[in-house]
């Protein structure tokens, strides 16, 4: 190729290309023979056609036979080029898939020199050198076709690539072209973020523009324009100069905000929620928060926002919100499985938006104790919960549930009517509290003694989460997650009057504590794995009952381990104190940890190996009792809604009348 006297040639900067065979990676600094202009102003289209077209040329001319062969390129010595010229190169991308005749694949190979140096200069390397040969011919041989043609049938052809990179060119002069009376201020500056002696990578020089672009549009230019580039190639320097042209123009605020699409969601409920207001700075960032979380709330499939396309005559930009909403209603059907609970299964119909307004109502209803070595029997729990957002600011939310319960446990037998209400305040990203009031009326059999309990109690907690998942399902990889509670509780006495095997009987007053922490720690942190494939987890629980001993609480307000919740192995409420049958009595103190290492395999699968350990006391404070240890391995597989886990584990030390082994089944990881 001919340089000109000058030893100046223009190049132009194709944007990316969806064509497999010419990757994101491979879209760079194309050398053309062409007069030099500005980039695109008329887009390099036909001649990135005729590129793309290249591989089929002579289609129309067949061989006698499809010819197969093989392809071998030699490594440049840069994975990351190597990876982009087997991607950018038709005769590796096409030879599984394509069979062609001699005169095809002869043309395909004299069209992959300029689709490997499209590559090979996108990553700053102009002087490179290209050599494909098929059959030991060069791919320019004229008769390459019959060379091919000749080879006995079924014989494939040895195809090589060879790259020779030739040396790293660098920026040159980099030149900003602005308006007259236009200027960039120095945080616009930094975007751009191009200078001289820089590699002249097209990625990088492509997204300078890009960059620039954003951050004048985050300064208020809602119709900046940034231009795409010309580039010149100076070949005896091994530079390249870049020349950008912008247009910033007027800061703009956000005018008229429209609404569309919404059919059942009242309006007045979405402009409540809209982060957005007219008479704010045009910010696209600020936009697309707003649409994230309008699309967060569960009543719309899908949120658009469109920003006009000219100011509007008061000199805004209005926008445009589209809302697509979501199914009213929906039917989930659950169910679970242990060897200590047994199996439940349950239906939840719900209804997302119930007065309009984002209101969330839950009917679910729960069979239980289907088996099991902790139950005695069937037992159900039916509830309603209606949950109403946006309650008297947008980050509070009220939670209202009306519960009937009903278990045969080893422990205790139990009966109860639940109501509760909770409001629910997000302080940050990380934090968030609740607070409420609840009633409870229930009646429990205990070692043959029935009584009635009416509770009056106020639940606290406070929860800090920064693991970022969006869906509480998912595998967790890193962060912590940390609840600490506080329930103050009232027992009006129980019917049924005191015994002398529990000496139950009276009022009492205490306060319910507990804390709850995991984190996760991701082994890629120190380069042992890739990201998210090998994870350890760790949990802690602690708990605590002020103002009253064990029998001065009514059996289920005491505390209990072992089962999937506490310590595996052991089952459902099986580790503390016990009475002389051997049922379960509970405690006033609970402490339980665990680690798990989690390992995913391929795409949908997972094992765990983990070690539970817990202990129940009679005091107040933790860490008293028998300690019980727990161990085992476990199985997952991953669905879009969560893992699907089971987990086997057996105790290590045993109590008397303890079951051997456990198994669990569920949604979601233990924690």
């Amino acid at each position: 190729m001919s340089w000109g006297a000058t030893g100046v040639r223009p190049v132009w900067i194709p944007a990316a290309c969806e064509d497999d065979a010419l990757t994101d990676r491979a879209a760079g600094i194309r050398a053309t023979t062409v007069p030099p202009r500005r980039l695109f102003d008329q887009p390099g289209l036909p001649a990135l056609l005729a590129l793309l077209a290249l591989p089929f040329a002579g289609g129309d001319v067949r061989g006698a036979d499809p010819v197969p062969y093989r392809t071998t390129l030699a490594p440049t010595g840069d994975s990351a080029i190597d990876a982009a010229l087997k991607g950018s190169s038709g005769l590796i991308t096409l030879q599984k898939t394509q069979a062609v005749s001699p005169f095809a694949l002869a043309g395909r190979a004299r069209a992959d020199d300029a689709r490997l140096r499209t590559a090979l200069e996108s990553f700053g390397y102009y002087a490179g050198h290209i050599a494909i040969t098929v059959a030991g011919r060069s791919a320019d041989d004229p008769a390459l076709p019959d060379v091919l043609s000749a080879l006995p049938a079924g014989q494939p052809a040895l195809v090589t690539i060879a790259v020779d990179k030739g040396p790293l060119f660098h920026l040159g002069a980099v030149t900003l072209a602005l308006k007259p009376g236009e200027s960039l201020t120095p945080a616009e500056h930094a975007a751009f973020g191009l200078a001289t002696g820089q590699p002249a990578i097209a990625a990088d020089v492509l997204a300078a523009g890009g960059r620039l672009q954003t951050a004048l549009q985050e300064d208020g230019h809602a119709f900046a324009m940034v231009k795409p580039p010309t580039a010149t190639l100076h070949p005896d320097r091994g530079t390249l100069d870049i020349a950008y042209t912008a247009s910033e123009g007027p800061r703009l605020d956000i005018g008229a905000i429209s609404l569309d699409g919404l059919r059942k969601v009242h309006a007045s409920y979405v402009r409540k929620l809209l982060l957005v207001h007219p008479g704010q700075l045009y910010q696209p960032s600020t936009i697309e928060a707003a649409r994230q979380d309008l699309a967060s709330t569960g009543v719309f499939s899908d949120v658009a926002v469109n920003a006009a396309t000219a100011a509007a005559p008061d000199g805004t930009v209005p926008l445009t919100f589209d809302f697509t909403e979501a199914l009213r209603h929906t039917v989930a059907l659950q169910a679970g499985f242990s060897t200590d609970l047994g199996g439940s299964a349950g239906v939840t119909w719900t209804h997302h938006n119930l007065f309009g307004n984002g209101e969330k109502l839950d009917l679910v209803a729960l069979i239980t104790g289907l088996g099991g070595s902790s139950q005695n029997g069937l037992g159900y729990d039916v509830y309603a919960d209606l949950l109403r957002p946006y309650f008297f600011r947008r980050d509070q939310s009220l939670d209202l549930r009306v519960e009937g319960l009903k278990q045969n446990l080893q422990a205790y037998d139990q009966t109860a009517l639940l109501v509760r209400a909770l409001v629910n305040r997000k302080l940050s990203k990380q934090w968030s509290v609740s607070g409420g009031l609840g009633a409870e009326q229930e009646r429990i059999l205990q070692q043959g003694v029935a009584r009635s309990y009416t509770l009056a109690f106020v639940p606290l907690f406070a929860n800090f989460d920064n693991t970022a998942l969006a869906n509480p399902l998912d595998d967790p990889t890193h962060g912590f997650r940390v609840s600490l509670g506080a329930t103050p509780t009232y027992s009006f006495g129980s019917a049924g009057g005191s015994d002398s095997v529990t000496n139950q009987g009276g009022n009492s007053f205490f306060t319910i504590l507990q804390a709850t922490a995991s984190t996760y720690l991701d082994l890629n942190r120190f380069g042992l794995t890739r990201p998210g494939r090998s994870v350890i987890a760790v949990r802690g629980i602690v708990g605590s009952v002020q103002g009253a001993t064990t029998f001065d609480l009514p059996p289920d307000q005491r505390l209990y381990a072992g089962g999937s919740g506490t310590v595996r192995g052991f089952k459902y409420q099986g580790i503390g104190p016990l009475f002389g049958n051997g049922d379960p009595v509970g405690g006033t103190s609970l402490d339980a940890g665990t680690i798990e290492f989690r390992q995913r395999i391929g795409k949908s699968f997972g094992v765990a190996a983990f070690a539970d350990a817990g202990q129940v006391g009679t005091t107040s404070a933790p860490f008293q009792g028998t300690l019980r240890i727990g161990a085992g391995v476990g199985a997952r597989y991953y669905t879009p809604i969560g893992p699907i886990r089971l987990d086997v584990a057996v105790p290590l030390n045993k109590p008397p009348g303890g079951d051997s082994f456990e198994l669990y089944i569920g949604l979601g990881e233990a924690f």
